[in-house]
């Protein structure tokens, strides 16, 4: 059967834990057929990030359109975007953007700044869902989210802006916030043992993307994405790949190989 395609708009990794490696890691591990457009050159590792390059916009909307124009695009992740400019790029395409998922790339897990919430907010109005951090959520409302009853009024006010659902993740705690058609759910889980997170953020989001691109319902998306990242969370929790937190096990729902 012909896999179904999802496309990731987003930074590379050059650690190959988070961005566009981890992003396509997840389709092809979910079974779909992933294809990018790079809208930046992270130089990173564990241990944090060195050097930030971003693509001009004209080459964003150059790989945009490419793929756009001879690929049958059924779900979308939108991650680092970084310059106003390539936020533009991605808006007027919007129409041939399905299933849009945002994730508001702002802060690394080591601290470095990767993006602005006011370039994110562009992208808002289309998103079918968006999938904020504690951290990315605060810095989208303008005030710090650090418990639950918060990260449900921010899930709510991001909602606000216009997009179908928003997911605020509470990361290490496990405890995640989903504000859907006017209501909100907590979804618990068990948190997991490990330092080895780096890029989980980016695995939920593809992950949601693929599931849409599937047919499932934003709920439904939702909770087997947070199963597949808790799977992948556990897959690698004996990694010892570099000296920071280390990135996830990806395939660990298929190691028959």
């Amino acid at each position: 059967m012909t896999p179904r395609v999802v496309l990731t708009i987003a930074g590379s990794d050059s650690g190959g834990g988070a961005g566009i490696q981890a992003d396509l890691k997840t389709f092809a591990a979910l079974g779909a057929y992933g294809v990018s457009v790079v809208t930046a050159i992270t130089a990173q590792n564990t241990l944090g990030v060195t050097g930030i390059h971003s693509v001009p916009a004209e080459s964003v909307a150059a790989q945009l359109d490419a793929v756009l124009s001879d690929l049958p695009v059924a779900a979308v992740k939108v991650g680092m975007i970084g310059d106003p400019a390539v936020a533009k790029v991605i808006a007027e395409r919007v129409a041939d953007l399905p299933n849009l998922v945002v994730d508001p790339v702002l802060v690394s897990t080591s601290g470095s700044r990767l993006g602005e919430a006011g370039v994110v907010a562009v992208l808002m109005p289309y998103a079918s869902v968006v999938t904020p951090n504690r951290q990315e959520a605060g810095a989208l409302i303008g005030r710090r989210v650090e418990t639950t009853s918060e990260m449900a009024a921010a899930a709510a006010e991001i909602g606000a802006t216009g997009p179908r659902a928003v997911v605020v993740t509470g990361s290490e705690l496990a405890c995640d916030v989903l504000w859907h058609g006017g209501d909100v759910t907590t979804l618990r889980g068990e948190p997991v043992p490990t330092r080895n997170n780096h890029g989980s953020g980016c695995t939920f989001s593809s992950a949601i993307a693929v599931r849409l691109a599937a047919g499932d319902p934003v709920p439904e998306a939702v909770a087997a994405a947070k199963r597949y990242v808790r799977g992948a969370l556990l897959g690698g929790a004996r990694w010892r790949l570099g000296a920071g937190p280390g990135p996830l096990d990806h395939f660990w729902n298929s190691r028959s190989f």
